[in-house]
């Protein structure tokens, strides 16, 4: 029996001798819940933040929803509201008790299913850069190999790292074959979406707003335009961003409260009504795997919408060991190196995984900035989602689920792992397998044209690289060690190597080559080098300005002549000690502006490094300012 939609009606008593004995077993269940409830007036330290008064039941048997109003009274408590398509009951308990242990009472008796505060959780994004690895390539050109789909949007670029966590999910190799179907609704629940939004602008259908109980779902924090843009942005428009779901739409519902904190009882409210409604994918980027009224509803939501709910792991850092939801796809996030971000939560309950660190995405106001936090993990991942049941609609949500673990990238132990779960989402392979088309699993083919493998060589070597693959060559990388050469989205792929930068003998050059549908492969060939031993420092002078030059205008030209035994690699440049400008370019001539400089005399001197790390100093030069 599920509960009425008006709780102030649940608990009239029945009629009849018929339910005598139901009334007698209701007395007992009020007696022993009240004598496990003696002690919850005390309280916790440090608790969660949680709706004040508020805990949500579920009993085991539904009958017992009809007596619900009386069994509240009798524990001071009244039924403020209820969750009837999943049995849940929303309890106002009295002021002076602590919520924590008003549910822990409840949940030690046997006719409880589960009773648990209505918590407010922060959403999973990170506000400030971590500091960390430089990821940034060169931006070269991208020319569109065979069967791979480039958008037009200009702040698609991935080697500058706009857009690469699409090119790393195989989005290129999927968008042949589907750019999603507008027909395919993914439930958004956050903080609200800016609708006018030039990338956002018509991409939504009708939502509502779960906080004020009304229909404006404009975004009031920031964080649901952020997210909302990695799910479903519009795509090859022109403008701004691509996303994972070009043409799905988005159904934005807000749960959040002003500071952006949502409540359990709201999100389960949302993914009810979502699927209700014809979704049949919701985003959550708030960590709420392990809450029992979170799981109801999302078991709702995968039988009603025959569905995925997905949802953020968060940004805790720490092992999380309970166990996993069946009916959520928990997602940590990753680097650009494929490696889990040091920030993520991680555990049992881990699901897939999906990058995480520098996203570029939609602003609420306008305009773009990347982000990071597995709040934008879980959207790539339902994008994803979207995209396969775009291709075939006719699945259902355990055989969606079960696409998208088969067709990952596997990362860490193999399997599944508590850090990457089934591993990195792959948009390519889990569309090829919702098509019964053949998944493309195989790593590009990798071949060292010149210098030749276990060669001698000297100098600066041009390095040519030989790269095959059937889903088409995405990007090649060359490594000297862990020290990125270069990035190359187009044959010939061709790098420039200064050996003086290592060390004499056998040196290790990686290849790394992904192709259009994810896959990446790997080949480390040896090198010798074989270059004269340097044994004395550069010299380094400066040739212009002259010394008492007297500057016109904001612009500074240093030129030097720089030498050394073996080479010059890099030219800085000093002013009043403090250093100021530096290449690595030959003639190795700086350029400045000296509009914040303040009037009078400055001291310029250079200094010139070979490969061997040894210092030459310029002469100093005095240049004054008017």
């Amino acid at each position: 029996m599920y509960l009425s939609s008006r709780p102030k009606s649940v608990g009239n008593p029945p009629q009849g001798d018929a339910t005598m004995k139901r009334w007698l077993l209701t007395g007992c269940v009020i007696l022993g819940l009240g004598s496990l409830l003696s002690s919850f007036y005390a309280q916790v330290e440090e608790a969660p933040a949680c709706v004040p008064q508020r805990v949500m039941i579920k009993f085991r048997a539904p009958w017992l929803n009809m007596y619900a109003n009386r069994i509240a009274a009798s524990l001071g408590a009244r039924v403020e509201d209820a969750l009837p398509q999943i049995g849940v009951l929303m309890l106002q308990i009295p002021p002076e008790a602590d919520e924590k242990l008003y549910a822990e009472a409840l949940s030690r008796h046997s006719i409880i299913q589960f009773a648990e505060p209505d918590y407010i959780v922060e959403p999973a994004q990170l506000v400030h850069p971590i500091a960390g690895p430089d990821y940034r390539v060169e931006p070269d050109y991208i020319v569109e190999p065979a069967q791979l789909v480039h958008p037009n949007d200009p702040e698609y670029d991935p080697p500058a790292l706009k857009g690469w966590h699409l090119a790393r999910i195989g989005c290129p190799a999927a968008w042949f074959h589907t750019r999603g179907n507008p027909r395919i609704i993914i439930a958004h629940l956050d903080t609200g979406v800016d609708a006018n939004h030039p990338d956002l602008r018509g991409k939504l259908v009708p939502g509502w707003n779960f906080y004020d109980n009304n229909a404006n779902t404009d975004d009031h924090f920031g964080h649901g335009t952020a997210t909302a843009g990695v799910v479903a942005a519009a795509t090859s428009n022109g403008v701004g961003i691509a996303s994972v779901g070009w043409n799905c739409r988005i159904m934005p519902l807000r749960i959040s409260n002003p500071e952006g904190g949502a409540a359990l009882g709201i999100a389960a409210r949302a993914l009810i009504w979502a699927a209700d409604r014809g979704a049949r994918v919701a985003v959550l980027t708030y960590g709420m795997t392990h809450h029992e009224t979170v799981r109801e509803a999302a078991q709702y939501f995968m039988r009603r919408a025959r569905g995925v709910v997905v949802i953020s792991a968060g940004n805790g850092s720490y092992f999380d060991p309970r166990p996993d939801n069946p009916f959520v796809i928990t997602v940590s996030a990753t680097n650009p190196e494929d490696h889990r971000a040091p920030w993520s939560t991680h555990g049992n309950g881990v699901d897939l995984c999906a990058p995480g660190e520098q996203i570029l995405t939609t602003n609420r106001g306008g305009g773009y900035s990347p982000a990071m936090g597995t709040s934008y993990s879980a959207p790539i991942v339902a994008g994803v989602a979207a995209l396969v049941l775009s291709v075939n609609p006719a699945l259902s949500g355990e055989q969606l689920q079960r696409i998208l673990f088969q067709s990952a990238n596997d990362l860490g132990a193999p399997g599944w792992d508590p850090e990457y779960g089934w591993g990195c989402v792959n948009a390519a392979r889990a569309v090829a397998l919702a098509r019964w088309l053949p998944m493309d699993r195989q790593p590009p083919a990798i071949a060292l044209e010149s210098p030749a493998p276990n060669s001698t060589v000297t100098g600066i070597v041009p390095v040519r690289v030989s790269v095959q693959d059937r889903s088409g060559v995405y990007r090649v990388q060359l490594y000297h060690g862990d020290r990125l050469l270069g990035t190359r989205m187009q044959p010939p792929y061709d790098f420039p190597w200064d050996t003086r930068f290592g060390s004499n003998g056998p040196n290790a050059i990686t290849v790394v080559a992904q192709d259009g549908a994810g896959n990446i492969g790997r080949a480390t060939f040896t090198v010798h080098v074989n270059n004269p031993e340097d044994r004395h420092p550069p010299t380094i002078t400066i040739t212009e300005p002259a010394d008492g030059t007297v500057l016109q205008g904001d612009g500074l030209v240093v030129r030097v002549n720089a030498q050394d035994d073996v080479g010059v690699v890099r030219v800085e440049l000093y002013v009043n000690n403090s250093r100021y400008l530096s290449t690595t370019t030959p003639p190795f001539t700086l350029r400045g502006s000296t509009r914040s400089w303040p009037s009078g005399a400055h001291q310029l001197q250079c200094r010139a490094y070979d490969a061997a790390g040894r210092v030459g100093y310029s002469q100093v030069v005095t240049v004054h300012k008017p």
